[in-house]
Protein backbone atom coordinates (compact mmCIF):
# COMPACT_ATOMS: atom_id res chain seq x y z
CA UNK A 1 0.00 0.00 0.00
CA UNK A 2 1.57 3.03 -0.71
CA UNK A 3 1.95 5.77 1.70
CA UNK A 4 0.55 9.56 0.58
CA UNK A 5 2.28 12.92 1.36
CA UNK A 6 1.44 14.33 4.24
CA UNK A 7 1.96 18.31 3.95
CA UNK A 8 2.82 18.30 7.87
CA UNK A 9 5.81 15.76 7.91
CA UNK A 10 7.88 18.64 6.50
CA UNK A 11 7.08 20.71 9.23
CA UNK A 12 7.51 18.39 11.53
CA UNK A 13 10.57 17.60 10.47
CA UNK A 14 11.75 20.82 10.42
CA UNK A 15 9.75 22.90 13.53
CA UNK A 16 8.95 20.19 15.80
CA UNK A 17 9.07 20.92 19.17
CA UNK A 18 11.60 20.82 21.50
CA UNK A 19 11.60 17.60 24.27
CA UNK A 20 10.23 17.80 27.64
CA UNK A 21 11.71 20.69 29.83
CA UNK A 22 9.38 20.76 32.33
CA UNK A 23 7.01 17.88 33.28
CA UNK A 24 3.48 18.22 35.71
CA UNK A 25 3.48 14.22 36.98
CA UNK A 26 1.86 12.13 38.76
CA UNK A 27 3.88 9.05 39.51
CA UNK A 28 2.21 5.67 37.74
CA UNK A 29 2.07 3.04 40.85
CA UNK A 30 3.12 -0.40 39.65
CA UNK A 31 0.01 -2.11 40.68
CA UNK A 32 -2.31 -0.43 38.89
CA UNK A 33 -3.77 1.50 35.55
CA UNK A 34 -3.18 5.15 35.28
CA UNK A 35 -3.23 7.97 33.00
CA UNK A 36 -1.02 10.79 33.35
CA UNK A 37 -0.82 14.08 31.49
CA UNK A 38 2.50 14.96 30.94
CA UNK A 39 3.16 18.73 29.91
CA UNK A 40 5.62 19.55 26.98
CA UNK A 41 7.00 23.13 27.03
CA UNK A 42 9.77 25.08 24.97
CA UNK A 43 8.62 24.26 21.52
CA UNK A 44 6.01 25.67 18.94
CA UNK A 45 2.47 24.39 19.46
CA UNK A 46 3.68 22.68 22.72
CA UNK A 47 0.35 20.73 23.86
CA UNK A 48 -0.49 17.90 26.95
CA UNK A 49 0.14 14.18 25.97
CA UNK A 50 -1.30 11.51 27.81
CA UNK A 51 0.33 8.84 28.50
CA UNK A 52 -1.11 5.39 30.09
CA UNK A 53 1.37 4.31 32.18
CA UNK A 54 -0.05 0.62 32.69
CA UNK A 55 1.12 -1.41 35.54
CA UNK A 56 5.08 -1.04 35.51
CA UNK A 57 8.01 -3.37 35.68
CA UNK A 58 10.87 -3.73 33.89
CA UNK A 59 11.78 -3.21 30.13
CA UNK A 60 14.98 -4.86 28.45
CA UNK A 61 15.55 -4.52 24.74
CA UNK A 62 18.57 -3.77 22.98
CA UNK A 63 19.77 -3.47 19.15
CA UNK A 64 20.15 -0.75 17.03
CA UNK A 65 22.64 1.94 17.84
CA UNK A 66 21.10 4.18 15.07
CA UNK A 67 18.06 4.78 17.48
CA UNK A 68 20.21 5.01 20.30
CA UNK A 69 19.52 9.00 20.80
CA UNK A 70 15.85 8.18 19.76
CA UNK A 71 15.30 5.71 22.73
CA UNK A 72 17.13 8.09 25.13
CA UNK A 73 14.82 10.80 24.97
CA UNK A 74 11.38 8.44 25.14
CA UNK A 75 12.86 6.74 28.11
CA UNK A 76 13.50 10.20 29.89
CA UNK A 77 9.81 11.39 29.04
CA UNK A 78 8.59 8.68 29.65
CA UNK A 79 10.51 7.54 32.92
CA UNK A 80 9.88 10.76 34.25
CA UNK A 81 5.94 9.93 33.42
CA UNK A 82 5.66 6.76 34.78
CA UNK A 83 8.10 5.90 37.63
CA UNK A 84 7.11 2.25 38.15
CA UNK A 85 8.54 1.75 35.09
CA UNK A 86 12.39 1.09 33.98
CA UNK A 87 13.71 0.73 30.75
CA UNK A 88 17.04 -0.46 29.53
CA UNK A 89 18.29 -0.47 26.46
CA UNK A 90 21.47 -1.57 25.27
CA UNK A 91 23.10 -1.02 22.09
CA UNK A 92 24.83 -3.49 20.39
CA UNK A 93 23.77 -3.19 16.87
CA UNK A 94 20.85 -4.71 15.35
CA UNK A 95 22.41 -8.07 14.91
CA UNK A 96 22.90 -8.11 18.20
CA UNK A 97 19.51 -7.45 19.25
CA UNK A 98 17.64 -9.41 16.97
CA UNK A 99 19.71 -12.53 18.29
CA UNK A 100 18.58 -11.35 21.91
CA UNK A 101 15.38 -11.09 20.92
CA UNK A 102 15.51 -14.72 19.79
CA UNK A 103 16.70 -16.19 22.89
CA UNK A 104 14.37 -14.58 24.86
CA UNK A 105 16.80 -12.03 26.72
CA UNK A 106 14.72 -8.86 25.78
CA UNK A 107 11.21 -7.69 25.63
CA UNK A 108 11.70 -5.91 22.02
CA UNK A 109 14.57 -5.34 19.71
CA UNK A 110 15.21 -2.19 17.79
CA UNK A 111 16.88 -2.86 14.04
CA UNK A 112 16.84 -1.07 11.21
CA UNK A 113 16.79 -3.87 8.79
CA UNK A 114 13.15 -6.20 9.49
CA UNK A 115 13.11 -9.81 10.21
CA UNK A 116 14.37 -12.04 7.60
CA UNK A 117 12.17 -15.17 7.12
CA UNK A 118 14.44 -17.15 9.17
CA UNK A 119 14.56 -15.00 11.82
CA UNK A 120 11.06 -14.89 12.08
CA UNK A 121 10.92 -18.88 11.93
CA UNK A 122 13.02 -18.83 15.05
CA UNK A 123 11.49 -16.07 16.52
CA UNK A 124 8.31 -18.70 16.88
CA UNK A 125 10.36 -20.21 19.33
CA UNK A 126 10.17 -17.42 22.12
CA UNK A 127 6.83 -15.77 21.18
CA UNK A 128 5.02 -19.54 21.51
CA UNK A 129 1.95 -18.54 20.18
CA UNK A 130 2.68 -16.02 17.50
CA UNK A 131 6.18 -14.85 15.54
CA UNK A 132 7.94 -11.71 15.51
CA UNK A 133 7.01 -8.57 13.59
CA UNK A 134 8.16 -5.00 13.05
CA UNK A 135 6.95 -2.18 14.00
CA UNK A 136 8.67 1.18 12.33
CA UNK A 137 9.62 3.31 14.80
CA UNK A 138 12.24 5.89 14.40
CA UNK A 139 12.90 7.36 11.10
CA UNK A 140 16.18 8.67 10.23
CA UNK A 141 18.34 9.04 7.24
CA UNK A 142 22.25 8.16 6.44
CA UNK A 143 24.75 10.76 6.63
CA UNK A 144 28.20 10.41 5.02
CA UNK A 145 30.24 12.42 7.33
CA UNK A 146 33.69 13.29 6.30
CA UNK A 147 36.74 15.00 8.33
CA UNK A 148 38.36 16.66 5.11
CA UNK A 149 39.81 20.55 5.94
CA UNK A 150 38.40 23.48 3.41
CA UNK A 151 35.72 21.59 1.52
CA UNK A 152 32.58 22.36 3.50
CA UNK A 153 30.09 21.19 0.20
CA UNK A 154 31.20 17.81 -0.80
CA UNK A 155 28.96 15.98 -3.12
CA UNK A 156 29.02 12.19 -3.88
CA UNK A 157 27.29 9.82 -5.72
CA UNK A 158 25.99 6.28 -5.51
CA UNK A 159 28.83 4.81 -7.96
CA UNK A 160 31.78 6.81 -5.82
CA UNK A 161 30.59 5.86 -2.84
CA UNK A 162 30.79 2.59 -3.71
CA UNK A 163 33.94 2.65 -4.63
CA UNK A 164 35.21 4.34 -1.65
CA UNK A 165 34.39 1.98 0.58
CA UNK A 166 35.44 -0.87 -1.52
CA UNK A 167 39.18 1.06 -1.57
CA UNK A 168 39.00 1.45 -5.48
CA UNK A 169 39.25 5.24 -4.71
CA UNK A 170 41.94 5.79 -2.25
CA UNK A 171 42.56 9.70 -2.85
CA UNK A 172 40.34 12.70 -2.64
CA UNK A 173 41.48 14.26 -5.32
CA UNK A 174 40.40 11.42 -7.63
CA UNK A 175 38.96 12.80 -10.70
CA UNK A 176 35.66 11.26 -9.59
CA UNK A 177 35.45 13.09 -6.60
CA UNK A 178 36.94 16.08 -8.21
CA UNK A 179 34.17 15.66 -11.42
CA UNK A 180 31.54 15.72 -8.65
CA UNK A 181 33.03 18.90 -7.14
CA UNK A 182 34.35 21.20 -9.27
CA UNK A 183 36.75 23.80 -7.53
CA UNK A 184 36.91 22.28 -4.47
CA UNK A 185 40.01 22.29 -2.55
CA UNK A 186 40.11 18.56 -2.55
CA UNK A 187 43.47 17.41 -0.75
CA UNK A 188 46.09 14.89 -2.11
CA UNK A 189 45.78 12.33 0.52
CA UNK A 190 44.76 8.86 1.49
CA UNK A 191 40.97 8.62 1.94
CA UNK A 192 40.76 7.07 5.20
CA UNK A 193 36.85 5.00 5.51
CA UNK A 194 35.82 3.68 8.70
CA UNK A 195 33.30 0.54 8.38
CA UNK A 196 30.56 -0.91 11.02
CA UNK A 197 32.58 -3.95 12.99
CA UNK A 198 29.17 -5.34 14.27
CA UNK A 199 26.17 -6.68 12.33
CA UNK A 200 24.32 -3.35 11.56
CA UNK A 201 21.48 -2.22 10.23
CA UNK A 202 22.43 0.72 9.33
CA UNK A 203 25.24 -1.07 7.14
CA UNK A 204 22.32 -3.06 5.66
CA UNK A 205 20.43 0.36 4.70
CA UNK A 206 23.77 1.61 2.95
CA UNK A 207 24.87 -1.60 1.03
CA UNK A 208 21.40 -1.39 -0.59
CA UNK A 209 21.56 1.87 -1.05
CA UNK A 210 24.91 1.08 -3.03
CA UNK A 211 23.31 -2.02 -4.48
CA UNK A 212 20.78 0.02 -6.19
CA UNK A 213 22.54 2.96 -6.26
CA UNK A 214 25.90 2.70 -7.60
CA UNK A 215 25.60 1.41 -11.27
CA UNK A 216 27.15 -2.20 -10.56
CA UNK A 217 29.86 -0.80 -8.89
CA UNK A 218 29.13 -2.30 -5.51
CA UNK A 219 29.40 -5.85 -6.07
CA UNK A 220 28.41 -7.31 -3.09
CA UNK A 221 24.83 -8.95 -1.30
CA UNK A 222 23.40 -6.26 0.97
CA UNK A 223 23.54 -7.50 4.75
CA UNK A 224 24.42 -6.63 7.94
CA UNK A 225 27.76 -7.73 7.81
CA UNK A 226 30.38 -5.55 6.03
CA UNK A 227 31.61 -6.83 2.82
CA UNK A 228 33.83 -4.36 1.08
CA UNK A 229 37.18 -4.71 1.42
CA UNK A 230 39.87 -2.71 3.03
CA UNK A 231 38.88 0.27 5.28
CA UNK A 232 39.02 0.49 8.66
CA UNK A 233 36.20 -0.83 11.45
CA UNK A 234 34.33 0.78 14.82
CA UNK A 235 31.65 -0.25 17.01
CA UNK A 236 28.10 1.01 16.78
CA UNK A 237 27.83 4.57 15.34
CA UNK A 238 29.04 6.10 18.37
CA UNK A 239 32.39 4.51 17.61
CA UNK A 240 32.22 5.54 13.57
CA UNK A 241 31.40 9.26 14.42
CA UNK A 242 34.07 9.01 16.75
CA UNK A 243 36.55 7.78 14.62
CA UNK A 244 35.76 10.50 11.68
CA UNK A 245 35.69 13.13 14.40
CA UNK A 246 39.20 12.51 15.49
CA UNK A 247 41.03 11.55 12.38
CA UNK A 248 41.35 14.00 9.11
CA UNK A 249 40.30 12.90 5.71
CA UNK A 250 38.37 10.28 6.98
CA UNK A 251 34.82 9.38 5.67
CA UNK A 252 32.24 6.89 7.42
CA UNK A 253 28.26 6.48 7.87
CA UNK A 254 26.03 7.29 10.74
CA UNK A 255 22.48 7.88 11.48
CA UNK A 256 22.21 11.73 11.21
CA UNK A 257 21.68 12.44 14.72
CA UNK A 258 25.52 11.17 15.75
CA UNK A 259 26.53 13.91 12.31
CA UNK A 260 24.90 16.46 13.97
CA UNK A 261 26.04 15.83 17.47
CA UNK A 262 29.61 15.31 16.34
CA UNK A 263 29.54 18.34 14.61
CA UNK A 264 30.28 16.46 11.54
CA UNK A 265 29.85 17.52 8.08
CA UNK A 266 27.70 15.40 5.67
CA UNK A 267 27.85 14.91 2.18
CA UNK A 268 25.28 16.01 -0.43
CA UNK A 269 24.19 12.90 -2.52
CA UNK A 270 23.89 12.81 -6.96
CA UNK A 271 20.69 11.09 -7.18
CA UNK A 272 20.38 12.23 -10.81
CA UNK A 273 17.74 14.86 -10.21
CA UNK A 274 19.03 18.63 -10.93
CA UNK A 275 20.59 19.29 -7.57
CA UNK A 276 22.86 17.01 -5.30
CA UNK A 277 20.27 16.57 -2.50
CA UNK A 278 21.42 17.34 1.26
CA UNK A 279 21.05 15.12 4.47
CA UNK A 280 18.24 16.93 5.92
CA UNK A 281 15.38 15.47 7.50
CA UNK A 282 13.16 17.37 5.46
CA UNK A 283 14.74 15.85 2.28
CA UNK A 284 14.22 12.13 4.17
CA UNK A 285 10.63 12.56 4.90
CA UNK A 286 10.08 13.27 1.51
CA UNK A 287 11.77 9.77 0.53
CA UNK A 288 9.13 8.35 3.63
CA UNK A 289 6.19 9.55 2.68
CA UNK A 290 6.68 7.39 -0.75
CA UNK A 291 7.97 4.14 1.27
CA UNK A 292 5.42 1.18 0.76
CA UNK A 293 4.49 -1.16 3.36
CA UNK A 294 5.70 -5.24 2.38
CA UNK A 295 4.66 -7.12 5.21
CA UNK A 296 1.56 -8.94 5.85
CA UNK A 297 -0.50 -9.17 8.20
CA UNK A 298 0.46 -7.06 11.34
CA UNK A 299 4.06 -6.85 10.37
CA UNK A 300 4.86 -3.41 9.16
CA UNK A 301 7.88 -3.71 7.01
CA UNK A 302 8.56 -1.02 4.68
CA UNK A 303 10.01 -1.07 0.95
CA UNK A 304 12.32 1.73 0.50
CA UNK A 305 13.67 3.36 -2.55
CA UNK A 306 17.00 3.87 -2.40
CA UNK A 307 17.14 4.64 -5.89
CA UNK A 308 15.20 7.88 -5.84
CA UNK A 309 15.89 10.67 -8.39
CA UNK A 310 12.99 12.43 -7.14
CA UNK A 311 13.47 16.76 -6.44
CA UNK A 312 14.25 17.27 -2.93
CA UNK A 313 14.54 13.16 -1.86
CA UNK A 314 17.62 11.88 0.37
CA UNK A 315 17.90 8.13 -1.12
CA UNK A 316 20.21 7.41 2.05
CA UNK A 317 17.16 6.55 4.46
CA UNK A 318 16.29 4.40 7.43
CA UNK A 319 13.67 2.99 9.60
CA UNK A 320 14.51 1.40 13.24
CA UNK A 321 11.81 -0.97 13.79
CA UNK A 322 10.61 -2.32 17.38
CA UNK A 323 10.60 -6.29 16.91
CA UNK A 324 8.54 -7.39 18.96
CA UNK A 325 6.04 -10.99 19.40
CA UNK A 326 2.86 -10.20 17.86
CA UNK A 327 1.31 -13.12 20.36
CA UNK A 328 2.85 -14.95 23.01
CA UNK A 329 5.05 -11.62 24.98
CA UNK A 330 5.88 -11.96 28.15
CA UNK A 331 3.06 -11.47 30.38
CA UNK A 332 4.63 -9.60 33.09
CA UNK A 333 5.37 -6.98 30.97
CA UNK A 334 3.24 -6.90 28.00
CA UNK A 335 0.93 -4.25 29.33
CA UNK A 336 4.46 -1.87 29.87
CA UNK A 337 5.46 -2.48 26.36
CA UNK A 338 2.66 -1.55 24.68
CA UNK A 339 2.31 1.55 27.18
CA UNK A 340 5.67 2.63 26.32
CA UNK A 341 4.99 1.46 22.48
CA UNK A 342 2.29 3.32 22.46
CA UNK A 343 3.47 6.58 23.59
CA UNK A 344 7.09 6.55 21.12
CA UNK A 345 4.53 6.29 18.10
CA UNK A 346 2.22 8.96 19.42
CA UNK A 347 2.39 12.77 17.78
CA UNK A 348 4.18 14.08 21.03
CA UNK A 349 7.12 11.04 20.92
CA UNK A 350 7.35 11.31 17.16
CA UNK A 351 7.78 15.39 17.32
CA UNK A 352 9.81 15.04 20.18
CA UNK A 353 12.96 13.04 18.34
CA UNK A 354 12.33 15.51 15.45
CA UNK A 355 14.55 17.65 17.35
CA UNK A 356 17.43 15.28 17.31
CA UNK A 357 17.74 14.85 13.65
CA UNK A 358 15.45 12.13 13.37
CA UNK A 359 12.17 11.78 10.89
CA UNK A 360 9.11 11.52 12.74
CA UNK A 361 6.99 9.23 10.40
CA UNK A 362 4.28 10.10 8.27
CA UNK A 363 0.87 10.08 10.33
CA UNK A 364 -0.92 7.55 7.54
CA UNK A 365 2.03 5.16 8.74
CA UNK A 366 2.14 5.98 12.32
CA UNK A 367 -1.65 5.25 12.42
CA UNK A 368 -1.04 1.83 11.52
CA UNK A 369 1.25 1.38 14.33
CA UNK A 370 -0.93 2.62 16.45
CA UNK A 371 -3.58 0.50 15.15
CA UNK A 372 -1.50 -2.95 15.64
CA UNK A 373 0.03 -1.92 19.72
CA UNK A 374 -3.37 -2.98 21.16
CA UNK A 375 -3.52 -6.27 20.03
CA UNK A 376 -0.23 -7.41 20.96
CA UNK A 377 -1.00 -9.97 23.82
Amino acid sequence: MKLQRNGRTKALAIGAMALVSSLSLAACGSDNNTTTSTTASGGAGASAAQIACGKGGQLLAAGSTAQNNAIDVWKNAYGSACSGTTITYGGGGSGAGVQQFNQGKISFAGSDSSLKPAEVEASKAVCKTGQGIDLPMVGGLISIVYNVDNVDNLVLDGPTLAKIFDSQITKWNAPEIAKLNPGANLPDADIRAFHRSDDSGTTDNLTKYLSKASAGAWSYPSGKTWAGKGGQSANGSPGLAAQVKQNKNSISYVELSYAQSNSLKSAAINTGASKPVEATTANAANTFAKAKISGTGNDLALTLDYATKDEGSYPLVLVTYEIVCDKGNKADTLDALKSFLTYTISDNGQQAIGTKGYVPLPKELASKVQAVIPTLA
